[in-house]
């Protein structure tokens, strides 16, 4: 059977040092995410602004650089079949925790919360947004003081997820003890000031607003960070932090800097510059395969309150897909920052499927003749095509950004022209992409018909990335609208490849089941990918030891940068 030491063969490799100041001799470190974080429990969002902004603190046993490959964090190494850290029937794998590790307060890290961690996400109750990281896992045991054991139900050819990257952390027992199944949003103090292992220590925790950090006295490296603090704020928009990074040299880093290429291009040649990467990521639209109507109540939006009236024939959708010109949308509005394309997953090449590589080609007549088809006519003349005295009406929403915007004016002009009536809505990103089960306004309540925003999987394979899909993974009241099948897709055939994925030993097989489920999360016309994009995102000259990372966090290595001499 092949294995996958191929994706960790650099990671028991120690990555080159960079030269770095004494510790906390560099001053404050601006960092500018113009989406805020609304909680520091990455568990409780999985969205970037959150899990990147925890990140500085919660630590994995394992992260992907900005490579792909699986490199060490908590954990001593990476367990292999090769060094015997991966038993060889595939059922087990066993890491091995640092030695001397402790929490900011001193307390030493033990594989009992590695254990408290896992029953934390996988609580029926909890709304994980994780979830997926642990699928298969039947037990986490500890074998002595440093080594903790994963038990997988059945062989996992691939088990680097689990408590891997910085979606899914080590929280720390002693202060999450409380915190667990149905209060899991309800432990303010913990999820906003959670006690990490990382470089760093939250300070001040301000929701949708500023966080600050200090110093973890009881971090690791003595040498590190050379930045004493941090200050990542929230709010504003991709182009108002450009200009604070590339223009104004008010802020150090800015992140996501998604913009036309002819605003970008009018802000260079100042204190700053634009670093860029390739990426996995996806601008997708998502259509809601439930019904969002206000007059349902508690069960808007949900699998109780039935099927959208529209999209749950894929037909429909597939009009949609068609009548978009995906390349009038990466030529004008992203530049060489983006690409079309219709797979979920573009990179790596083994799982990237080109069953759909012709989506670029606009076909308005195909797009009406299907609409036809599927019983959506324009029977008063008005231009609006209707059934069964229901006019096909969208709102279709996404986060405030100018590129998104002028994507959003686009799409409505094109469904016009085959009989669609699109509202448009945009709401502010730190709410959108945010995990507040109180807000009627964020991706996983989606009440509305349409919606638009990027997503990708992490590190070289995309077994977790592409299990957010199963139907267990639907966001309802149930999981405190947790959960990463945003659009409620559920097939059973969907299903029966997640569990073959699992299980799948060789590369090709691998490679084989997650291009089959690509293909068929596309021709569900659920999610209609639009462009594979770059990431973009801008930093002080004067600033060292940025790696861009798209696969992980992007301030992944933050303990390394440092201000140049």
């Amino acid at each position: 059977m092949k294995t996958f030491s191929w994706m960790v063969g650099t990671a028991l490799t120690l990555l080159p040092m960079t030269a770095t100041a004494e510790r906390g001799s560099d001053g404050d470190l601006r960092i500018l995410y113009w989406q805020a974080a609304s909680t520091m429990n990455p568990y409780l969002s999985g969205i970037a602004k959150e899990v990147e902004a925890a990140s500085l603190v919660l630590e994995p046993l394992a992260r992907f650089d900005e490579t792909g490959a699986l490199v060490p964090v908590l954990a001593e190494s990476i367990p292999t079949l090769e060094n015997g850290g991966v038993s060889a029937d595939l059922t087990r794998i066993t890491w091995t925790l640092r030695e001397g590790l402790t929490w900011a307060d001193g307390s030493p890290v033990t594989p009992q919360d590695a254990i408290f961690t896992w029953r934390y996400c996988t609580d029926d109750q909890s709304g994980c947004a994780a979830l997926s990281l642990f699928d298969g896992v039947e037990e986490v045991v500890a074998l002595d003081e440093r080594r903790l054991e994963i038990r997988f139900s059945e062989p996992k050819p691939y088990p680097y997820t689990a408590l891997v990257s910085s979606e899914a952390p080590l929280l720390q027992e002693a202060q999450f003890a409380d915190c667990t199944g149905a209060r899991v949003a309800q432990c303010t103090e913990q999820n906003t000031y959670p006690i990490g292992t990382g470089p760093y220590r939250v300070e001040e925790f301000r929701a949708n607003d500023v966080i600050t950090y200090t110093l973890n006295p009881e971090y690791r490296e003595a040498d590190k960070p050379a930045f004493a603090t941090v200050t990542i704020k929230g709010g504003g928009d991709p182009a108002s932090a450009a200009r604070a990074v590339l223009q104004t040299g008010e802020v150090d880093y800015a992140w996501n800097l998604q913009l036309s290429p002819d605003i970008l291009a009018q802000m260079t040649g100042g204190p700053g510059e634009v670093i860029t990467s390739d990426s996995p990521a996806v601008e997708f639209l998502f259509l809601n395969q439930t019904d969002p109507d206000p007059a349902l109540g508690e069960a808007r939006a949900t699998v109780a309150g039935g099927a959208h009236p529209a999209f749950t024939d894929p037909r429909v959708g597939q009009a949609l897909s068609l009548a978009i010109d995906r390349a009038v949308i990466a030529e004008a509005l992203y530049g060489d920052a983006g690409v079309p394309g219709c797979a979920v997953v573009p990179t790596p090449a083994l799982y990237a499927s080109d069953t759909h590589a012709d989506c670029a080609t606009q076909d308005l007549d195909r797009a009406a003749a299907l609409l036809d088809e599927a019983g959506w006519t324009d029977s008063d003349g008005d231009g609006i095509r209707d059934r069964d005295g229901r006019k096909l009406s969208l709102l279709f929403q996404t986060s405030t950004n100018g590129v998104r915007q002028d994507s959003q004016a686009l799409i409505k002009d094109w469904w016009r022209q085959i009989g669609v009536e699109t509202e448009l809505r945009n709401i502010d990103a730190s709410v959108f992409i945010g995990g507040d089960p109180g807000s009627p306004d964020t991706r996983q309540k989606f009440f509305a018909d349409v919606q638009m925003y990027t997503d990708n999987a992490k590190g070289q394979d995309p077994e977790a990335f592409l299990g957010n899909w199963s139907c267990a993974n639907i966001p309802s009241p149930a999981t405190q609208w947790q959960g990463n099948n945003i659009q409620r897709f559920c097939s059973d055939p969907y299903e029966a490849l997640i569990r073959e994925f699992r299980t799948a030993g060789s590369l090709e097989d691998r490679g084989r089941i997650g291009r089959a489920m690509n293909d068929l999360l596309v021709e569900s016309y659920s999610i209609l990918p639009l462009i594979h994009r770059h990431t973009i995102s801008g930093k002080a000259a004067t600033l060292e030891g940025v790696r861009m990372n798209s696969w992980d966090s992007q301030i992944w290595n933050i303990a390394d940068w440092h201000r140049a001499d």
